[in-house]
């Protein structure tokens, strides 16, 4: 069963309900509108600053010939479709040039996700979903300049918009980096944009690795520590603290936080992610993954013969965390419960934010404790209480600690692929 929302992009007095895409610029807690149900609106435009320098790579042109060329390309109308699958929703959008015209989010029970034994393999009951949503929504797939996709566990690669082709989507299907499920996106939007004769396009996927040697080094020789990171959001919320700042991202460190289904947690170096806890394999426990887990204790659970090599998967990347110990991965249904005075959801919650806060910490020392800003973006960022629990302990690290609920995805990824429409990037090949 799929559930289908409306996405609202309206700010309102009150944080801790989980909603859209766009960010008000605003330091401390950003406070949203939720959405409402009924009919679906359309969405309103976003009006965003510009911070130079900080996104794409501008296409080198011939002179007065080149800028023409640029010139006339960012003149036309272009319709580009968004895709964004979540681990328990799928979040769509149609953007006219830099306005979004409608934009919905539709909820999967945990139920009709579990029954897929791998995460790629839930990508023709996703493709259905976002093809009845253009049908919902009279828009023609044939009008469309390009689709477009946050992109999944690839090879290690700078950001940038990339084209998607066959390489990339014989990495997502073979899944060697890991299972997520930002591996589904490229085959919807390839399919689409196939049959709509246009190009499809990820942008900043997790995979993006700007790694310091250092960073690198397991402690077990043959194993390599990764760079997978939610980069999309967590490059939008640097970029958006830098705006409240009034600072220059390259001029800047900053930790930050994306705490959603998974959790990544970043030192930014002046721009670069210089490290990161790898949200399928560290860090803190997450709604639905298990974070740093004994060592010991897992290969005994992997040796004990109960369990395929599948389903230790699971447990630790869709099964974990807030989900192993309260049968939900639904941070605020997790508050509700603390709120209704719930010891044992009060523990786990505390707990987790005990582990956001500790791998903060961490970050801190690579960064040599010069810390402009912490940022904490994502979904569970709704919650206040649980961002406060994350402050008291982080707050003697920075006196910033800016709050962006939710995530910016949505434009970020329009915004990508525009660049190369318009003919201000060139869109890369893996």
């Amino acid at each position: 069963m799929v559930r289908t929302k409306p996405v609202s992009q309206k700010a309102k007095p009150a944080a801790n309900k989980k909603v859209g895409s766009t960010r008000t610029a605003k330091v401390a807690k950003i406070k949203r509108k939720p959405a409402r149900g009924g009919a679906r609106p359309k969405v309103k435009a976003i009006k965003r600053k510009t911070v130079k320098g900080q996104v794409g790579r501008p296409a080198k042109a011939a002179g007065a010939a080149g800028k023409a060329v640029r010139s006339r390309a960012k003149a036309r109308d272009f319709l580009v479709l968004v895709l964004n699958p979540g681990s328990t929703s799928t979040k769509v959008a149609i953007y006219k040039n830099d306005q979004p015209l409608v934009s919905e989010s539709m909820e999967h029970d945990k139920a009709e996700i579990e029954k897929y034994a791998r995460i790629v393999d839930q990508y023709p009951m996703r493709k259905q979903v976002v093809l009845e949503f253009l049908a919902r929504h009279k828009i023609d797939p044939n009008k469309i300049s390009a689709v477009v996709d946050r992109g999944g566990l690839l090879k290690p690669i700078s950001s940038g918009t990339y084209r998607i082709n066959q390489a990339m989507l014989d990495d997502l299907k073979q899944a060697k980096r890991g299972e997520h499920i930002s591996n589904v996106g490229a085959f919807i939007a390839r399919e689409i944009a196939q049959a709509a004769g246009c190009p499809a396009f990820i942008v900043d996927a997790v995979s993006v690795d700007e790694f310091s040697p250092l960073a690198r080094v397991a402690g077990l020789a043959g194993i390599e520590r990764k760079s997978l990171l939610h980069a999309l959001n967590m490059r939008m919320a640097a970029l958006q603290a830098c705006r409240d700042l009034g600072r220059k991202l390259d001029k800047v460190n900053l930790i930050v936080a994306h705490l959603g289904g998974g959790i990544s947690i970043s030192p930014v170096d002046h721009g670069r992610f210089v490290d990161v806890n790898n949200a399928n394999e560290g860090g803190p426990f997450s709604p639905e993954r298990a974070g740093g887990v004994p060592c010991g204790a897992l290969v005994q659970m992997c040796f004990s013969g109960q369990y395929s090599a599948e389903e230790i998967k699971k447990k630790l990347t869709r099964s974990g965390g807030l989900a192993a110990y309260l049968g939900t991965n639904k941070a605020h249904h997790v508050k509700d419960r603390v709120l209704a005075g719930d010891a044992k959801a009060e523990e786990v919650f505390r707990a987790m934010a005990y582990q956001v806060a500790k791998e903060i910490g961490a970050c801190a020392t690579v960064l040599k404790g010069r810390v402009d800003a912490i940022v904490v973006t994502g979904g569970v960022a709704f919650n206040q209480i649980f961002t406060d629990w994350v402050k008291e302990r982080v707050a003697f690290i920075s006196p910033k600690f800016l709050v962006y609920p939710g995530e910016d995805e949505m434009p970020a990824l329009a915004a990508g692929a525009l660049r190369v429409l318009r003919g201000e990037e060139e869109a890369r090949e893996y």
